[in-house]
């Protein structure tokens, strides 16, 4: 094997990707259904979101599905249907953007953070039990980077506290848990759809559940044209909302928020979902032949679930790989990032995004300009915790590292990309003893 990239020696990737990293794919089905929209002014309109939503409910096999401006505001609404108000506490990984579970605050509740799975990289159930109390009554589940969290653990912890369980499925769209679609088995699922992600449509987000209720109350909370009051440019085809206790609200959401989506986003949404369980499984080729090729090399393992067992990633967005250094004579992972990055990949990386837990927002915020932290404002308990006490995520920065995201199943180029690491990994030692180039 050749000498380091980064030492001199000849990189290992030598192709131009092309279009191998291109993603949304846009063809011209994308681009007249968004143009209909375009020339009839129907942007602000209904017609085409409750289509896709129809659509998109029949793809993931449930009865119902609710189209959201973004992934944000679909988690809102979807904690707002269970139930979640002031002095209440929900459980949620720190390992996430904060837009997967700080619309709590917001709602006057506070977060409860709990550690992940070191091979998961998802909630840790274990963790999640011993942190329940009085006021818990949801745990907001993220399937990260695409892997499926342990859902069959996590109902059951669940149901034993009589707790809902929100699945943030952004990471995830189409990525199967034991042979069920993430997003399926808990209460309600929500996620953004938008132009970075597996599904992506622009801007956006999508709530589903099978529960009448909880699609009611989120109808309510913020889509205000469906709650039975005819406004001029939308005339209610069908009785979305028969609760009496939300029907008296009609015309004004509940939430006070607009969750109407863009027709622009929900035109281009169709045309992406129908394409999108084939190009989903084109990635899947291709990143299960990556970590194939990389099988047994010492100090990298892949983040994905095991063979055959019925679980998969999805598109597998934001994918990671697993560092472990002590595998590799200690080397650290940020020498082992830049020689691969020195190979041809200068995306690689080390580390997730930050973990929220010991945030200023989590600590300090007074949303509410009550004269406390609103995590505290409402009679909670003091759930607040800093540095060093989840000692998992915390570690993310040390044992997780950017992969490539293949969207074609091209085995010449992506032989180069594993070569890369593979090479790295073999030359660790002397990668550690050798001084950088001046």
């Amino acid at each position: 094997m050749s000498e380091l990239a980064v030492l001199g020696g000849p990189r290992a990737i030598t192709r131009e990707p092309g279009d191998l990293f291109c993603w949304p794919i846009v063809t011209r089905e994308d681009e007249e259904a968004v143009l209909d929209v375009l020339r009839r002014g129907a942007m602000s309109g209904t017609d085409v979101t409750v289509q896709f939503e129809e659509e998109f409910a029949r793809w993931m096999g449930v009865k119902y599905a609710l189209a959201y401006p973004s992934g944000t505001e679909s988690i809102r609404a979807a904690l707002w249907a269970c139930g979640i108000g002031a002095g209440d506490e929900v459980i949620s990984s720190s390992m996430v953007i904060w837009a997967g579970c700080s619309q709590a605050l917001a709602l006057g509740a506070a977060v409860h953070f709990a550690d992940i799975d070191p091979n998961t990289l998802c909630l840790d159930p274990k963790d999640v039990e011993r942190r329940i109390g009085s006021n818990t009554r949801a745990l907001v589940v993220v399937h990260y980077c695409g892997h499926p969290a342990e859902m069959d653990s996590l109902l059951a912890i669940a149901r034993r506290h009589g707790l809902r369980v929100i699945e943030d499925v952004s990471h995830a769209h189409g990525a199967l848990y034991r042979g069920r679609m993430c997003g399926t088995l808990g209460d309600v699922g929500a996620m953004s759809i938008m132009s970075a992600k597996g599904l992506a449509v622009g801007e956006g987000g999508m709530l589903v559940t099978d529960q009448r209720e909880l699609y009611e109350r989120a109808i309510a909370f913020g889509h205000y044209e469906r709650t039975g009051v005819p406004i001029p440019y939308f005339q209610p085809t069908r009785e979305w909302v028969t609760d009496p206790a939300l029907r008296k609200f009609a015309g004004v959401p509940i939430g006070t928020y607009k969750h109407r989506m863009n027709q622009l986003c929900s035109a281009l949404g169709r045309t992406q979902l129908r394409h999108y369980p084939g190009r989903m499984a084109e990635i899947q080729l291709a990143m299960n032949r990556f970590w194939d090729l990389l099988e047994g090399v010492p100090g990298i393992r892949a983040h994905r679930p095991p063979r055959n067992s019925g679980s998969t990633m999805g598109a597998w967005y934001y994918p990671a790989g697993l560092y472990r250094a002590e595998e590799l004579d200690g080397l650290p992972i940020e020498r082992f990032c830049e020689a691969v990055r020195a190979e041809g990949f200068p995306e690689c990386q080390p580390g997730r995004n930050a973990p929220l837990h010991p945030h200023p927002m989590f600590h300090e915020a007074d949303i509410f300009r009550q004269g406390k932290p609103t995590m505290i404002a409402f009679g909670q308990r003091d759930v607040r915790q800093g540095a060093g006490t989840l000692p998992v995520c915390e570690s993310v920065g040390q044992t997780v590292f950017s992969v490539p995201w293949f969207k074609h199943d091209r085995p010449e180029f992506i032989a180069e990309y594993a070569e890369a690491f593979r090479k790295v990994a073999s030359h660790a030692t002397r990668l550690r003893e050798v001084a950088r180039p001046a």
